[in-house]
């Protein structure tokens, strides 16, 4: 799927940048899901239970979470090497 990026070769502004795409992603992410559990609800007042309105977003949800868990320890990994340059920069 993605390639898994050496952010120890990376410098203070390219880490700075990852950091920020990282938490852009993270709003939108859950911009979307907020979005797909309001299909959600809709669907299930409107026409009730069916496949269409439950299914498929639960699917779509499900795989954004998991993408999301893996940008957040992507996030963790950007953190530690941001703050390893700035020590380094400090002495």
């Amino acid at each position: 799927m993605f390639e898994k990026k050496d952010y120890s070769q990376l410098t203070l502004e390219e880490l700075l940048i990852e950091e920020k795409k990282i938490k852009k992603n993270e709003i939108f992410s859950a911009v979307i899901i907020g979005f797909l559990i309001g299909v959600m609800v809709f669907g299930v007042v409107k026409n009730g239970f069916g496949f269409l309105y439950l299914a498929i977003p639960i699917f779509l949800i499900a795989g954004i979470f998991k993408n999301s868990q893996v940008q957040k320890q992507n996030l963790k990994e950007i953190q530690v090497e941001i703050n390893n340059k700035n020590g380094k920069k400090d002495k």
